[in-house]
């Protein structure tokens, strides 16, 4: 399966429901603290009940939705490129469709909700039938089943399998009349639904832009110390450790044995009060005998000693291996991979390279990438239908990212939008924009005026009145001309706004 959307509600800053499309490569930009990173997380306690990076608690709880009697924070996902078959209560293989378990679109679209940012309840939303004599099979066991299909005069091939009892129950209507149904799949008598659909779902894992990289952290003290942890963990692994530290005992018992017995033939009353005491296999500490494993760089320095940027280098990658390991070991069709700011830290030719491979990853068919960041030099590099804009704008507080007020895409203009940022860059494309068209000159035209100094190749200079625009323009092509005042930030800020203004009017 992969995922096509997300619904998010009553989730940190998200009151009201807002839907975020998902595709093989996303990009969440926008200003601080308007919920990028809230999508990752809400989609982290989505996948990993707890287990991943994100602990859902009543802090949680949009405090506006709390302040209006709402409780409940309410995160939906919506599936795509769904199994050929499926068994869902261990009878025989089925299909969503077959089993009317698929929205209006086609698609699995599976909703939790936290009440109080408690326990999990999930539902499938499905256009289902309603008809009563048939609206609640998923929910009945096959003995109800078979009771169903006896009341109802049905005939059933093979009453032994409960999706063959469903499927004669549903094809026996006169007419199924259908609508949007919410089915419980969190009940006693349904969570096998559940259960089921679970191992098709595709893996999550989040790097978070927080992650601790202290010289105390184990992660960061070496990737390899976790790494030796999970490799233990492996069942047959353990299982040779086990050998091993069975065989060691019987060595030492037979150690302390002859030791007490040779004891005895000098002092029996203090053998008598001695005995061996061997430590259990399952309390031997394997780690500790693998705790010097690690990577460290040149003149053997260890990870945790190098610079911040380094440490997040190596743990990124290690956690792009790790999510890879784990995805192949658990038979997982599809991964997500949700990165926070991978700029952080790196240097701008890493972070160009670290682009890279996440939008090579993003061209697996096994893969989907989702990345929040910051960053322009990032957001130049990948295309218009990778990004999302994130605003505190409602109702759009996430929007896919228009072609602009130009009338050809501009990545330059995307980064204004998203973080705010006026660039000499953007100025020059909207200042040649109005040049290409032959429409400079009705802009300057409206403008006011004000004094610039122009510098002649003899070093002489002229004076010109000429707008703040052309002023910018002019000390952006013309960085010899120490003759004038540097232009503001501010003034850059407006001088865009301004032809912005222009251009879309």
């Amino acid at each position: 399966m992969k995922l096509a959307s997300i619904k998010i509600s009553g989730f940190r800053g998200y009151d009201s429901a807002v839907h975020v499309p998902i595709s093989d490569l996303r990009v969440l930009v926008g200003r601080n603290d308007v919920g990028k990173s809230a999508v990752l997380e809400a989609l982290d306690i989505f996948f990993n009940v707890g287990k991943g990076a994100v602990k859902l608690d009543k802090d949680d709880v949009n405090k506006n939705a709390l302040a209006n009697g709402r409780n409940e924070v309410e995160i939906s996902a919506i599936f795509t490129q769904l199994p050929d078959e499926i068994v869902i209560d261990a009878t025989n293989s089925t299909t969503l469709g077959s089993e009317y378990l698929l929205n209006s679109d086609g698609y699995l679209e599976v909703v939790k909700r936290y009440p109080n940012a408690g326990k999990e309840r999930v539902f499938i939303h499905a256009r289902h039938p309603t008809n009563p004599e048939c609206s609640d099979l998923l929910l009945k066991k096959i003995t109800d089943l078979r009771n169903a299909l006896d009341e109802q005069g049905l005939e059933c091939a093979d009453k032994t399998k409960s999706a063959e009892l469903r499927k004669s129950i549903w094809e026996g209507q006169a007419e199924l009349a259908f609508g949007d149904v919410e089915i419980d799949v969190s009940k006693i008598d349904s969570k096998a639904i559940w259960d089921q659909l679970k191992s098709y779902l595709p893996l999550y894992t989040l790097f978070q832009s927080d992650r601790k990289n202290s010289d105390g952290d184990d992660e960061v003290q070496d990737p390899m110390s976790l790494a030796v942890r999970q490799i233990l963990g492996d069942p047959t692994i353990q299982q040779d450790l086990d050998a091993i530290a069975k065989r060691v005992k019987e060595r030492l018992d037979e150690v302390a044995a002859a030791t007490l017995e040779k004891l005895n033939e000098m002092n029996p009353e203090i053998a008598n009060s001695l005995n061996p005491n061997v430590p259990a296999t399952s309390d031997l500490k394997w780690a500790d005998v693998f705790k010097n494993v690690g990577i460290a760089g040149d003149e053997d320095i260890p990870i945790n000693k190098r610079g911040s940027g380094v440490k997040r280098l190596v743990l990124l990658n290690f956690f792009r291996a790790d999510a890879e390991r784990r995805q192949k070991e658990a038979d997982l069709e599809n991964v997500i991979y949700a990165i926070e700011e991978p700029e952080t830290s790196q240097h701008p030719e890493h972070q160009r390279a670290l682009v890279s491979a996440l939008v090579e990853m993003s061209k697996t068919d096994s893969a989907q990438v989702l990345i929040t960041t910051h960053s322009p030099e990032l957001v130049k590099q990948l295309r218009f239908e990778d990004l999302l804009l994130v605003s505190g704008n409602e109702p759009e507080r996430v929007r896919s990212i228009k072609e602009s007020e130009l009338p050809y895409p501009s990545l330059n203009e995307v980064s204004y939008a998203a973080f705010g940022d006026p660039t000499p860059e953007y100025h020059n494309e909207l200042y040649g924009y109005l040049e290409s068209c032959e429409r400079l000159g009705e802009f300057l035209a409206t403008k006011p005026k004000i004094r610039y100094l122009r510098l002649n190749p003899d070093n002489t200079t002229a004076e010109q009145q000429i707008t703040l625009t052309e002023y910018i323009r002019h000390q952006i092509h013309h960085p010899e001309n120490m003759k004038n005042r540097p232009h503001t930030v501010e003034e850059l800020r407006s001088s865009i706004e301004i032809m912005r203004e222009f251009i879309q009017g």
